[in-house]
């Protein structure tokens, strides 16, 4: 069953019904909504789990066998009771038979102190610090009723996915440390350029909502689907093709599923909904970490008793967060880049060191990085050129990001190890989608499949490139330049820097495309004003 309109429907009835009963933060909604599913959800997956049990002959003890002691004697059926059974845990029972103040004293005191109980022995670890948050007993009640009309028993796990994806959607604003949802298309086509594939790890070490695992999970399922087993969805208004993996065999889903994908994040709530994201789409065992990876370092034993590879990620994905700054003193010597305490220099920086040599990364990050004239920045570079291997740099266009934030950003393609010999630079105008303040229309504009086509035909490209008339007008979003000439420009990966010019290209290019170049100047000035107003305020007097 697809992710249907009705279903869209019911869930913006529930965004509405909370925002109009007094709850308008949409990262909290989604949050609660997001217990409220698991919840609902658990009761279908235990019983699931004890018929693959029973017909595997393997010992299986349901969730729900065995007493629950009552934290609140308001909740006691009768007087003097303190011990019930855990069959009132679930869904189909509290959520059927109760509503009004009685429903929030039993969630709030009983059914989310149960989950957060059994969390950590069940791999439900997100469950530890949650909360009730919906305590208005008419709103809970109602957002109840409504979660129960959706019927997620009957979805299959993409439908899941994509309704708990309009979910997220709804969350309009940045984080504390500049962390945004990315949109999911320019994580389809940074998945499409890095090309994960089954066998290998899969890294965010700044997970949010886990789009990346997601995506790299989809990818991977494509990759070993048959004809048969492949089908267009449109979650989101632009057409992309999902596979069901049904060439993969019994060993391939278990690694897939258990010993593939991992994650970090710093803010709880994010490691909530990005383990319920997973769960919704049949990943239940990947557990997400609350951790800030600049500020803690695991040594291999750490690894070990945490079930993490020891040796470094095959792939790692990221849009780690743009505007953050970190005290000097916190953060941790394996990720430190000169003296800068520029969240995005740092997380690059660690996603290099933890790649296993020939593994490949794809990270969003803003242009600064690209030009930035500081000391860190120029390392920063010079590192990724001289010792790694940088396969491509896609310029996106300006305001992909919004309604988040404004800044020009790029994709940083590379692969750990080795020495670059020339670089790949893409250069996308549009994206598909509406570059205004919501960038949320679907339009047919759209350069990131030829990107994603001329990238993985790159060697041919080259050849196409090496063997042009340098005199001729240069009309591709795509050119090269070798390592020597970025190395005399102070390592600088801006894609704008290397684009061929000539006089008749300059006189029939699009005046729009013109004006992004000009935006890019400039902001490539302020960066470096910004970079180096930085670096002056950390230094002393």
């Amino acid at each position: 069953m697809p992710f249907t309109p009705d279903m869209r429907r019911k869930v913006d009835q529930i965004r509405d019904y909370l925002y109009g009963g007094g709850y308008p933060d949409p990262l909290s909604n989604a949050e609660q909504l997001s217990f409220l599913f698991f919840f609902y959800m658990i009761e279908g997956i235990d019983a699931a789990n004890l018929r693959q049990a029973k017909a595997t002959k393997r010992n299986y003890t349901s969730l729900f066998a065995g007493d629950w002691t009552l934290r609140n004697p308001l909740n006691a059926p009768a007087k003097g009771v303190d011990i019930v059974p855990r069959e009132r845990m679930r869904w189909s029972i509290w959520a059927n038979a109760m509503s009004g103040e009685q429903l929030v004293t039993f969630v709030r005191d009983e059914v989310f102190p149960f989950f957060a109980t059994i969390g950590d022995e069940f791999g439900m670890s997100f469950m530890s610090q949650a909360r009730l948050a919906i305590d208005e007993p008419t709103v809970l009640t109602q957002v109840v009723t409504l979660v129960n009309e959706l019927r997620l028993e009957q979805a299959d796990p993409d439908t899941k996915g994509d309704l708990f994806e309009h979910v997220l959607r709804q969350i309009k604003q940045a984080g504390e440390l500049g962390q945004f949802r990315t949109p999911r298309h320019i994580i389809r086509a940074i998945v499409n350029l890095v090309d994960p594939r089954i066998g290998e790890t899969v890294y965010d070490p700044a997970a949010g909502t886990a789009g990346f695992l997601v995506a790299a999970y989809e990818h991977i399922r494509l990759a070993n689907s048959s004809s048969n087993g492949r089908e267009l969805a449109e979650p989101e208004g632009k057409t992309f093709e999902r596979g069901h993996g049904d060439r993969l065999r019994d060993a391939q889903w278990r690694k897939l599923q258990t010993a593939t994908f991992y994650g970090n994040d710093v803010d709880p709530k994010m490691v909530s909904l990005a383990s319920m994201n997973l769960a919704l789409r049949g990943l239940p065992d990947v557990r997400i970490l609350k951790r800030n990876v600049l500020t803690t370092s695991f040594d291999r034993q750490m690894k070990a008793e945490r079930g993490l590879p020891l040796d470094g990620y095959d792939v790692v994905l990221a849009n780690p967060p743009f505007s953050g700054r970190l005290d000097r003193d916190r953060i941790v010597d394996d990720v430190k880049i000169g003296t800068s305490t520029a969240t995005e220099l740092l997380f690059v920086k660690y996603m290099i060191d933890n790649l296993k040599p020939g593994g490949r990364c794809g990270v969003v990050v803003p242009e600064g990085v690209l030009f930035g004239s500081t000391g860190a920045h120029k390392e920063l570079r010079r590192i990724l050129l001289q010792n790694n291997s940088v396969e491509a740099v896609l310029s996106l266009p300006g305001g992909v990001f919004q309604p988040y934030s404004g800044v020009k950003t790029s994709v940083l393609v590379f692969r750990q190890g080795g020495r670059t010999e020339r670089v790949m630079f893409l250069h996308a105008s549009n994206d598909g989608f509406k570059l205004d303040a919501n960038h949320d229309q679907p339009i047919q504009a759209d350069d990131m499949p030829g990107l994603i086509a001329a990238f993985n035909s790159r060697e041919e490209m080259w050849a196409d490139w090496q063997g042009r008339d340098p005199a001729a007008p240069w009309t591709e979003n795509w050119w090269f330049s070798e390592a020597d000439v970025i190395e005399r420009e102070d390592w600088n990966l801006s894609a704008s820097r290397y684009r061929p010019e000539s006089r008749e290209a300059a006189e029939h290019r699009d005046p729009r495309e013109l004006l992004e170049e000009l935006k890019e100047d400039v902001e490539t000035i302020l960066g470096d004003i910004q970079a180096l107003a930085a670096e002056l305020q950390g230094e002393p007097a």
